[in-house]
Formats: structure tokens, C-alpha cells, sequence
């Protein structure tokens, strides 16, 4: 008759009489993991590039003079475009939206690669890695913990710039309806809502940037081969959307709807680009947060 299988806390108690009482579950706290990353160096100067970008988007529009726009980006209807650059200084809610459309691209993609890709390998680069693991933290808990907090920091900065953008805004242009510039307005009390619409799809649609980088975090001790790995690949995808000669297979690749948030931006809101990019971006980000987790739980932990 085989013996009966013992759990991580039962084992450990029997190995360790003094470790009784230990909870897997209770390791690594989220709390304690989100103050370990807000402490660090590279968080502050990630939310100090964010906060500062609206302002120095209203000097440019003061020393540039009225905003002339080109071309915006696509959004999930068959290629439409925006011109938010056009509107951008007619009210705070036009200057946040603006503030989103300047830095959806490339620049809210890196905070997302930095949190998610950083937050592994740096450990395994400071030795510290098969220490946590031998505190004991489970590895799924470790990975689990160090996830949710990344993708909360990466949340937190996609906040940020809206708000900060809002509040100088309104101190720079006024409060006011969002102007759109296909014509017509959405009322003051709706800006909020959409706007807040506009921040969670780019959320979701950044999730793939937030696998890539968590499951390089977990193959490498190099933070910033993680990092400029999730940063390169997500360029490669708005490069390959620019091939046209692609086709139909365009649909497939995340960068392809990254814009789709712009139909939140019309009179009446569309949901069909938004929901076929959540549905992408959250198939891909699955499978590569399944690869992490697969991966790391049969390594050996060497650093």
C-alpha cells in the first residue's frame, strides 16, 4: 500500500519541527513584494517620465502653437483613422486622450516590459533567487506574487499618465466636452467613463508585452535581455502590422488592434475591433504566462 502523498506544509513540518505553522499560502505577501518594487530605483524614474510627459506636451504646444496632426493610428474598423493631435489643446479630456495617443504605441510598452521582465531575472542577477525559494516560497507562489504586482505597477502607470495629463490639462486648456475630430463631442460627463474604457483596453491589449517579458524573465538571469527581448518582439509585431502585403493575417497579430481604443472615442461607441483585441492579446498572454509558470517550475535554480 503506497504511503499517502504529503502536502508542501505538512513535508515541511516534518523535515523542520521548527517550521510548525507555515503556511505556503502566506509566503511572500503581496504587500511585502509591491513595497520591495516600489522602493526601487527604476519605478520612480518610470513614474517620474510619466507624470512629466504631459507637461512637456503643453510646452511643446505653447512653443509649437496650435497642434497641426498627421495621420493617426488604426483603429479595429477596417483601417479607420483619428486625428487626435488636431484637437488636442480644446479641453483636459482632448489633452489626456491626446497624451494616450502619443504613448499607447512604444511608450506605455516599456513600463510593462520593465515591471513583468524585470522582476524575476532580477533576482536571479543579486544571487537572491534560491534564497526566496529556500525561505520556502512554493515557486508557483513566488511566480505568482512577483505577477500580480508587475501587472499592478504596469496598471499604476497607465493610470498615472491620464490623470496627471487630466489635472494639467484642465489647469492649461480648461475643462470641457472632448471634441472629436471626425466631428461633433461627447459631453463632459462621458469623458471619464471613456476615457477609463480607453485605459483598460490598453491595459489588456499590453498583456502579450507582459507575457513576453514574464516568461524571458523567467529563462534568463539577465534583467535587461528579459526587458529589451519583450521591447523588440513588440516592435517586431508593429512592424510586421505594417506589412500589407500580409493580409488577413494581420488580424492575428496584437499590434494590429492596438489602436482599436479609438472607437471608444466616437459618438457612439463600438465594441467589435476592442473586444476581437482583447480576445488576442489575452489568448497570446495566457499561453506565454503558462510557458513562465511550466518553465520555472522545472528549472534549476543555480543563482
Amino acid at each position: 500500500m503506497s504511503a499517502p502523498v504529503q502536502t508542501p506544509e505538512a513535508r515541511v513540518e516534518a523535515e523542520h519541527p521548527e517550521a510548525a505553522g507555515y503556511r505556503a499560502g502566506r509566503t511572500l505577501p503581496l504587500r511585502v513584494e509591491a513595497m520591495r518594487q516600489l522602493r526601487r530605483r527604476r519605478t520612480l524614474l518610470m513614474g517620474g517620465i510619466l507624470a512629466a510627459l504631459p507637461f512637456i506636451l503643453i510646452v511643446a504646444f505653447a512653443i509649437g502653437g496650435t497642434p497641426d496632426g498627421e495621420d493617426g493610428g488604426g483603429g479595429g474598423r477596417g483601417g479607420s483613422r483619428i486625428n487626435l493631435m488636431d484637437v488636442a489643446t480644446e479641453s483636459a479630456a482632448n489633452f489626456a486622450a491626446t497624451s494616450l495617443f502619443v504613448s499607447a504605441g512604444f511608450l506605455l510598452v516599456v513600463p510593462v516590459a520593465l515591471f513583468c521582465g524585470d522582476t524575476v531575472a532580477s533576482e536571479a542577477s543579486w544571487s537572491s533567487l534560491r534564497y526566496l525559494l529556500a525561505a520556502p516560497v512554493p515557486r508557483v507562489r513566488l511566480l505568482w506574487s512577483k505577477l500580480v504586482v508587475a501587472l499592478g505597477f504596469s496598471l499604476a502607470a497607465m493610470v498615472l499618465l491620464p490623470l496627471v495629463a487630466l489635472a494639467a490639462g484642465t489647469a492649461a486648456y480648461g475643462w470641457g466636452p472632448l471634441k472629436l475630430p471626425t466631428g461633433g463631442a461627447l459631453a463632459a460627463g462621458d469623458t471619464i467613463p471613456r476615457l477609463a474604457l480607453v485605459v483598460a483596453f490598453i491595459f489588456v491589449s499590453q498583456l502579450v508585452t507582459a507575457g513576453l517579458a514574464f516568461w524571458l524573465s523567467t529563462k534568463t538571469d539577465a534583467p535587461l535581455g528579459a526587458v529589451g527581448g519583450a521591447v523588440g518582439l513588440t516592435i517586431v509585431g508593429n512592424v510586421l502590422d505594417a506589412v500589407t502585403a500580409l493580409g488577413s493575417w494581420r488580424d492575428f497579430l496584437p499590434a494590429h488592434w492596438q489602436f482599436a481604443w479609438a472607437d471608444a472615442l466616437q459618438p457612439e461607441l463600438e465594441w467589435g475591433g476592442m473586444i476581437k483585441g482583447a480576445a488576442i492579446s489575452v489568448t497570446y498572454a495566457l499561453i506565454l504566462f503558462a510557458l513562465a509558470f511550466r518553465g520555472f517550475s522545472r528549472k534549476d535554480i543555480v543563482s
